[in-house]
Order: C-alpha cells, then sequence, then structure tokens
C-alpha cells in the first residue's frame, strides 16, 4: 500500500544526527536524501562505543530546516548556525570539527539537559 505523503526527498535540508551516547552530528543534504546520515568522522564516533555496542547501534535524523528554493551557499550558512547554536563543535557535545570550537562559557546542567532530550536553541533564518 502506497501512503501519499508530502517528502522531503529533492530538497535541501539541515539536519541532526543523535548518536546513542548523547552527542550530535549537524550536517547539510543538498539533494534530500532519504539515507544519506552525514560524513562526521568515522574514527572519532568508533572512540566513543564498544564493540559490543558498536553491534547493537541506532541513530536518529531529525530535520532541522529544509528549503526547495535556497542556494548552496545559504544552505551552508544555515548549516553552520546550526553547528553553533547546539555547540555541536565542542567535542563534548558533538562530532562536527568545523568550524572550529572556541570555548566560551561551559555548559549548565541545564544546557545539557535540554540538549539530551534533543532540545535546542532555535537558529534564525
Amino acid at each position: 500500500m502506497r501512503h501519499e505523503r508530502p517528502t522531503v526527498i529533492g530538497v535541501k535540508v539541515v539536519y541532526k544526527i543523535t548518536y546513542p551516547n548523547g552527542k550530535i552530528y549537524i550536517g547539510k543534504d543538498l539533494t534530500g536524501t532519504l539515507n544519506y546520515f552525514g560524513s562526521a568522522n568515522s574514527k572519532l564516533i568508533e572512540q566513543d562505543f564498544t564493540p559490543e555496542q558498536q553491534r547493537d547501534f541506532t541513530i536518529r535524523k531529525e530535520v532541522l530546516w529544509e528549503s526547495a528554493t535556497a542556494s548552496d551557499a545559504e544552505v551552508s550558512k544555515v548549516e553552520v548556525g546550526y553547528i553553533r547554536s547546539y555547540r555541536s563543535n565542542d567535542p563534548l557535545i558533538g562530532y562536527n570539527r568545523w568550524p572550529r570550537h572556541v570555548a566560551t562559557s561551559p555548559l549548565t546542567t541545564t544546557d545539557h539537559e535540554a540538549l539530551a532530550a534533543g532540545e535546542g536553541p532555535c537558529v534564525p533564518t
């Protein structure tokens, strides 16, 4: 049975990947491919999980932003905004390594709880 629902296929998106340890990766897909899960450094991720944990591994992909009309440059700008907003370039929070993380104020307990719950600040467009 085929369901007729709107789709993001073919739409440019910025997404958030959440790993079992709560760390995140923010990425972009300029084609809207459903099964694209980014290009995070596999070695960084593998270091955080035991071989046993790697045998049963579930990640979540959440589309944070989408556009059918944005230029590639606009999508990249939005992606960087989300990386900075979610602080996914902070090695304690996520797997993005660009833009380079500059330590500012430490996260509060409330910040960590919000990130763990999958919540994050909004990024203006």
